[in-house]
């Protein structure tokens, strides 16, 4: 019989370090050296411009544009309206791959619907930069979540740009599990779009039209990093339910089974049949009982940390960790080391120089290099 357990149990036993033999938990101070660098309100995403300035996203709503060089920080004007409630607010920001040429930078966002409902929304913009201000012109909004519903959970709502040149978003399933399997929402699913957000003729689904053209994969449950590796391979980690949080190899047309099948429970114990009792569903390269409560995925590529160059990086929530994911052959994966940064990691990121960079739910920014001497 599966164990059933509280996210409060969870992380105690976390910070009692219950973890496999196989795995190294270190403090942070003795892997890094952590340097602070600013400090923003309630922060969930950054991307790095060209040159020495980061964008971030603060949840409330706001766009802040910060100078690593003079550690200035401006709002970026013409953001979208956010629906701030819960788990949704202002979301991601990425860079359109030829940001250098065209100025275009992606926004996911909590969208308010009519009524009480909700939904995820991505938009793109260019960023105009001079005299000390930041604007977003010619904002356009390219994607939703459909049908937008009640509840303010679950919205996922990373976007990652791939080899390809597609765009790439995941949609976490609102709370409400049935939809991550109905192929006429887009809810539970990552989906995959042009730059523009036209669906692409080569998607799995294309032929069927409407929603389902846009689905790269269903039956995810909240889908809260996205990432590809160095070989081009798209990966996601998303928060199961009670227990089961999951790291997923992203396969073309793929099923990952939620809510049919999970390594965890549901709240209040409820059981759901384990990912081996459903050979036919993708499962996950990686499972957590306890969680770790993923909240973004980084593979490492830099310098700074030569020895991590392929391994990935997730960012804790629960856990509050930084945890770091060793690949094998055949698409293999284990947890090989968890650093206990003692702070909710909301956002992990590599600088233009390798080191790895930290968003806190608390606030902070942090620049996280390896130890001299």
């Amino acid at each position: 019989m599966r164990k059933h357990w509280s996210f409060a149990a969870a992380a105690a036993l976390v910070a009692c370090s219950d973890l496999d033999n196989s795995v190294i938990a270190q403090n942070a101070s003795s892997v890094f050296t952590i340097s602070p660098v600013a400090t923003f309100r309630e922060p969930w995403a950054m991307a790095f411009l060209p040159g020495d300035r980061l964008l971030v996203t603060e949840k409330r709503g706001a766009l802040k544009l910060h100078s690593l060089a003079t550690g200035q920080t401006i709002d970026v004007s013409g953001v979208p309206a956010v629906e701030y409630a819960g788990q949704g607010g202002f979301g991601d920001v990425v860079l359109h791959p030829n940001f250098a040429s065209n100025g275009l930078v992606y926004l996911s966002y909590a969208e308010r619907g009519e009524r009480s409902a909700a939904g995820a929304a991505v938009a793109r913009a260019k960023l105009v930069v001079g005299d000390g201000r930041a604007s977003l012109d010619g904002l356009d909004v390219i994607w939703r979540q459909t049908p937008k519903v009640d509840g303010r959970g679950h919205y996922g709502h990373r976007i990652a740009f791939g080899p390809d040149g597609f765009l790439y978003i995941s949609s976490g399933e609102r709370q409400k599990f049935n939809p991550a399997q109905d192929m006429q929402q887009n809810l539970g699913k990552i989906v995959r779009l042009n730059d523009d957000g036209s669906v692409p003729a080569d998607n799995p689904f294309a032929q069927r039209g409407g929603v389902t053209a846009q689905v790269w994969s269903l039956g995810h449950r909240n889908p809260l990093g996205l990432a590809f590796d160095a070989q081009g391979q798209l990966w996601n980690v998303e928060m199961g339910p009670q227990g089961g949080d999951e790291l997923n190899r992203v396969q073309r047309g793929a099923n990952y089974g939620y809510p049919l099948v999970s390594n965890g429970s549901h709240y209040g114990g409820g059981d759901i049949p384990d990912h081996d009792t459903r050979p036919d569903l993708a499962a996950p390269a990686v499972s957590w009982n306890p969680v770790i409560s993923p909240s973004s995925l980084l593979f490492y590529s830099g310098d700074e940390f030569p020895q991590w160059r392929g391994n990935a990086f997730i960012g804790g929530l629960s856990s509050q960790s930084l945890v770091r994911i060793e690949f094998g052959a055949g698409g293999s994966a284990r947890e090989a080391q968890r650093v206990r940064m003692g702070e909710r990691i909301r956002a992990v990121q590599q600088g233009p120089d390798g080191a790895i960079w930290l968003l806190e739910d608390a606030g902070r920014l942090l620049k996280l290099t390896a130890p001299r001497g």
